[in-house]
């Protein structure tokens, strides 16, 4: 299926594949990475259940499938224009005029191990017209039987840098979706979130939220219960094939709505919790 969510063809846009497949393993879950295609989780399935948008269900197979880590920003930087530190910085944009979901999810990561059920993925920023500060991210994930653990970090080297993290997960349209949030960043006219936050609107959402609770999916007669140690999370679920639920350490935009600065040296990580289980009728 072509994603619903409007896509300029640009960078965001061009075609990402898969190229080989890891797959980890542990009782009912079986979870693909595709190392070439952004260090991205290319698809959940757990008894025989597939909940990830694929890449053969997009074409081009472009950002909106699988999931994968934002690195080291999430979401969209307003036209890539941001201050840091007495300085005007401006990314390339790869999301018609805005520059989105960092880096990482365009470039190869490297796989520094794995075993039936667990790896450790990494990669050095790329510094070539693309990010002016350097710096190196670490995915980890770990799979028991019914649950998978992804922790995502980002160092900074010889320079300080700003930073936000996130997960990009592109679910499978759920049969429902149960989440509760606090509250709710208004978007402007470029669909960017500005501050103050407020009271949550109803659906349908392309929207960053305060949530402090547990955000749950139900399909195929499976319940997927999601945790994270963050309180800001996107959820779009304006397309009819997909919905996603995106785990942040900080609001789109966030170099300027909520600047988070690492010195040389430091670190910012994020974890992320995914849990299974059948739906007793």
């Amino acid at each position: 299926m072509v994603p619903e969510r409007p896509l300029p063809m640009d960078d965001a846009q061009a075609p990402l594949r898969a190229g080989r497949l890891l797959w980890l393993r542990a009782g009912r879950l079986e979870v693909a990475l595709a190392p070439e295609a952004g260090g991205r989780i290319a698809q959940l399935r757990y008894d025989g259940a597939d909940w990830l948008i694929g890449e053969a269900d997009v074409w081009p197979a472009t950002i909106a499938w699988g999931c994968y880590p934002m690195v080291p920003w999430a979401g969209r930087i307003r036209r890539g224009c941001f201050d840091f530190e007495g300085k005007s910085f401006r990314l390339p944009a790869n999301f018609g005029n805005h520059a989105i979901h960092g880096v990482g999810f365009s470039q190869p990561w490297q796989v520094d191990r794995i075993d039936a059920q667990s790896a450790i993925l990494s990669l050095k920023l790329p510094t070539d017209g693309y990010w002016p500060f350097g710096g190196e991210a670490t995915q980890s994930l770990r799979l028991d039987n019914d649950s998978l653990q992804l922790r995502l970090t980002v160092q900074a080297t010889d320079l300080a840098m700003p930073a936000v993290l996130g997960w990009h997960p592109w679910f499978r349209k759920p049969d429902s979706l149960l989440f509760s949030p606090d509250a709710m960043y208004p978007r402007d006219e470029d669909g960017i979130a500005v501050l103050p936050v407020g009271t949550p609107t109803p659906g349908p959402w392309d929207d960053c939220f305060i949530a402090r609770g547990e955000t749950t999916l139900v399909l195929a007669g499976q319940r997927l219960r999601l945790r994270a140690d963050t309180d800001h999370w996107v959820v779009y679920d304006g397309a009819a094939h997909a919905t996603c639920v995106e785990p942040q350490t900080g609001p789109p935009d966030g170099f300027t709505l909520a600047p988070h600065r690492l010195a040389p040296g430091q670190r910012l990580e994020l974890t992320f919790e995914l849990a299974w289980e059948q739906v007793v009728s």
